[in-house]
């Protein structure tokens, strides 16, 4: 194969692309582009322009006489902001020493928060020499998430740092204020036409013979737009009489796409052509995937036989292996394809064959779903969404189960998926839903163990320890690392740590040969609240550094999920400002997650350490850990921790608390206390239990006095604790 995998087509995205063979210089626009790169003021250069007008080629031009440039190219994928940034960081490493290093640990947490991100990419930019970034094709991230990130990042980067963006309309920033501070140059559409003289030069030349007034005559019919020149150029080869062409041709967008469909395809060989409506589906394309698409054995020399004659197939990297067509070309041959009865699902069918052999699945996925085979999609996005996740590509994920339509409904993977990014975007309704109808559709259990992961997440999530304990200990041996590592969290956050550790061991071994970032990240984490928990303070700082580790070498340093190991970190450090440090580290990072015991645990341990470093802002943490535990079901161990903070610092009530069990609990007591894990009202257990609703009152008031607590959810936790639930 000449080329294939996402690392080839990311290599692409990252290179301006090949400049036309018959380049014509203009000296006027690039005068303005070097002012705009000297002038330490000017922040953005924006070059807004419809379809053809040159925006790419003029600045790859002018960037290719620099140093200092870096490139990305968007595609409609770069919508979801940890791809997009994770591109910007990728090209700013070939010109900025350190930024990746730097900022790439930030790139799979950005999501709806690029803030952290940016800092580090300012960071890297203030000791670097002058660097240019080109955006092209920016219109098609249409995400308002990342339009506030740019702008953000435009506000933050030093004078030495210029943004150009290449962009077929304005995009969604404060463009008045840039123009206000005098720090955006704007090249539109206007300053883009080619002028008369520009225009023969690249008309002009020996095999066309074609004459100064006629190529005047066609700037002037064309209005100097690039895209209706070359066209132009390109039809010449076929006519004999020149006047009679230059008369007859119009140049306006609506008038060369009537041309395109009815001329220009129209004299292009059969073969050919057919080949051309067939790869139109393709953003980019290389021999063997024009193969792959054509049924053909010559793609590599055809598609370089055809860039080197037509401006309008564009090299996308400097060996000659990828191209694309030109934005315009490619609409009209989609078009036209339709028109033409062209096959365009099994066209699409085959392209996502050869991606997925080569090792792109994101590609893979989108030509499955053009192509309509949404069975073979949600298979392949179950199967992928987990390295996706770990990539922080949440979006890309719910978008292509948002493709799926109702057959989402109709398979128990793309539900599993789909309750997964419920879960970790904080919308709990949905994540139960999913759950639900993930089980329904899964009666022969083939999923059983993701679906019990998933489930038991989203009770620790919402705060019901209970409930997440039951689906652990109902659940079969674990035979993949979410599903050690989950079953091991809910017997940790309900205190049954000897439970828990060997399923910890269990997904310790397994998660590095399955690649499940995430488990390596929150496992040691979960093995260090059982050991801090069990007062081996040593033990617990080390997994929680190995936590720390994990989230640093794969890029995951502002993770929420990494709260608690900054948590453990600041209750065992020997150092007041280092403890005081990871205390405000892992509340800042909880704030990010919807997690309620996380959130409850992390804030009552920044409480309990700011506190004893006398902190005034440790009681504002305790309380407002207070205000998280009161709203969750059956919080474990959190609540039973945030009690002791409370009672070490005198921030509530003094309370009856006893260690351990004071006295036995009767038949009757005992009844009534396996209900209070559950959602049940008094009335509800009284009904259950047939008896009166004072009686279970009764027997509550016994139990929590026999126990040494002072309320029903203590009272389940200290029930765990003594081996009676």
């Amino acid at each position: 194969m000449e080329a294939g995998g996402e690392m080839a087509l990311v290599a692409t995205k990252l290179t301006a692309p090949t400049l036309p063979g018959r380049l014509v210089e203009r000296p006027r626009l690039d005068d303005l582009l070097d002012a705009a790169a000297a002038d330490p003021a000017v922040r953005v250069v924006l070059v807004s322009a419809p379809a053809g007008s040159g925006k790419s080629t003029l600045i790859a031009a002018w960037q290719q006489q620099r140093g200092d440039c870096a490139w990305v190219q968007v595609d409609r994928a770069d919508h979801d902001p940890a791809r997009f940034w994770g591109h910007l960081v990728g090209a700013l490493a070939s010109v900025v020493p350190g930024v990746e290093a730097a900022a790439g640990p930030a790139v799979r947490t950005s999501g709806d928060d690029a803030e952290p991100l940016l800092e580090r990419i300012t960071n890297a930019l203030a000791g670097a020499p002058p660097v240019v970034l080109v955006i092209d094709d920016y219109h098609l991230v249409g995400n308002p998430v990342v339009d506030d990130a740019v702008e953000r990042l435009i506000e933050l980067t030093p004078p030495n740092f210029l943004l150009i963006l290449g962009t077929r309309r304005d995009p969604t920033l404060r463009l008045s204020r840039l123009r206000v501070r005098n720090q955006l140059i704007e090249v539109r559409a206007d300053e883009l036409k080619f002028a008369p003289a520009e225009a023969r030069l690249l008309l002009v030349d020996d095999d066309r013979e074609l004459t100064a007034p006629q190529a005047d005559a066609l700037c002037v019919r064309t209005e100097g737009w690039a895209a209706g020149l070359v066209l132009a150029g390109l039809s010449l080869r076929g006519s004999d009489d020149h006047d009679a062409f230059v008369e007859a041709f119009q140049g306006d967008d609506r008038l060369v796409v009537d041309y395109l469909t009815d001329e220009y395809l129209a004299g292009v060989d059969d073969q050919d052509r057919d080949r051309m409506l067939r790869t139109a589906i393709l953003d980019r394309m290389c021999g063997p995937l024009v193969d792959a698409v054509c049924g053909t054995s010559d793609g590599g020399s055809w598609l370089r036989r055809t860039a080197a004659t037509n401006q309008l197939v564009i090299g996308l990297d400097s060996t000659g292996t990828w191209y694309r067509y030109h934005h315009l070309l490619g609409d009209v041959l989609r078009l036209e394809a339709e028109h033409a009865l062209v096959d365009v699902e099994a066209a699409h069918r085959q392209a996502a064959r050869w991606h997925h052999e080569a090792g792109d699945p994101h590609d893979a996925v989108e030509h499955y779903l053009a192509a309509g085979d949404l069975d073979v999609a949600a298979d392949l996005i179950y199967d992928e969404a987990t390295d996706l996740m770990n990539r922080g590509q949440l979006r890309t994920v719910a978008d292509q189960v948002d493709r799926l339509g109702p057959m989402a409904e109709r398979h128990a993977g793309a539900m599993i998926v789909q309750g997964w990014i419920s879960l970790f975007t904080g919308r709990f309704g949905e994540a139960h839903r999913c759950l639900a109808r993930a089980r329904a559709l899964d009666p022969s259990g083939d999923e059983v163990g993701l679906i019990v992961a998933l489930a038991i997440m989203t009770h620790l999530a919402t705060g019901n320890i209970a409930d997440a304990l039951a689906e652990a200990r109902s659940a079969d041996e674990p035979t993949e690392s979410t599903q050690a590592m989950t079953l091991a969290g809910a017997h940790v956050w309900a205190g049954e740590f000897d439970h828990a550790r060997p399923l910890l061991e269990q997904a310790e071994r397994m998660a590095p040969n399955e690649g499940h970032t995430f488990v390596e990240m929150v496992n040691p984490i979960f093995s260090a609240i059982a050991h801090i928990e069990t007062g081996d303070a040593d033990a617990a700082r080390a997994d929680a550094g190995r936590a720390i580790d994990v989230v640093r070498r794969h890029g995951l340093a502002d993770s929420a999920q990494s709260a608690l190991a900054y948590s453990v970190l600041a209750r065992t450090a020997a150092e007041p400002d280092a403890a005081i440090a990871a205390a405000e580290r892992g509340v800042e990072l909880a704030r990010k997650s919807p997690e309620r015991i996380m959130f409850a645990y992390a804030l009552a341990s920044g409480g309990d350490v700011l506190c004893h470093h006398d902190q005034p802002r440790g009681a504002d943490l305790v309380r407002e850990a207070r205000s998280v535990i009161d709203r969750c079901a059956d919080p474990g161990i959190a609540g039973r921790y945030l009690a002791r903070v409370e009672a070490r610092h005198h921030l509530a009530e003094p309370s009856a608390e006893t260690p351990g069990l004071v006295e036995d609990l009767t038949d009757r007591e005992l009844a009534v206390l396996h209900y209070l894990p559950s959602p049940m009202s008094q009335r509800d257990i009284a009904n259950e239990l047939y008896v009166s609703l004072n009686t279970v009152k009764t027997h509550c008031r016994a139990i929590y006095r026999k126990l040494g607590v002072g309320d029903r959810k203590a009272a389940v936790q200290a029930a765990r604790d003594a081996g009676l639930l």
